[in-house]
């Protein structure tokens, strides 16, 4: 979240809220332990105008090669945003 809000600051982007859920999918092993496979991050993000929103979208990417936990998992990152328009 932060470096995605820090790129939209940058590229003029005003994001007035951001609400995030994060969904997993987890494998059990036969020992009891586990792990991760994938996480969908599904941010609900209000913009100050609606023209911003192909933009907001676009940074997402960035936002993910940038983000150090993203990058330190062995599992896929995913983004399935919602954008509302303030008002």
């Amino acid at each position: 979240m932060l470096w995605y809000l820090h790129l939209c600051s940058v590229a003029g982007v005003v994001v007035t809220a951001y609400e995030d859920r994060a969904e997993g999918t987890m494998v059990e092993t036969s020992d009891g332990g586990g792990y991760f496979t994938e996480v969908i991050l599904k941010p609900v993000i209000t913009l100050k105008e609606a023209a911003m929103q192909a933009r907001a979208a676009a940074l997402h990417h960035e936002a993910n090669k940038l983000c150090f936990i993203a990058n330190s998992v062995k599992f896929p990152v995913l983004h399935q945003a919602e954008y509302r328009v303030e008002g």
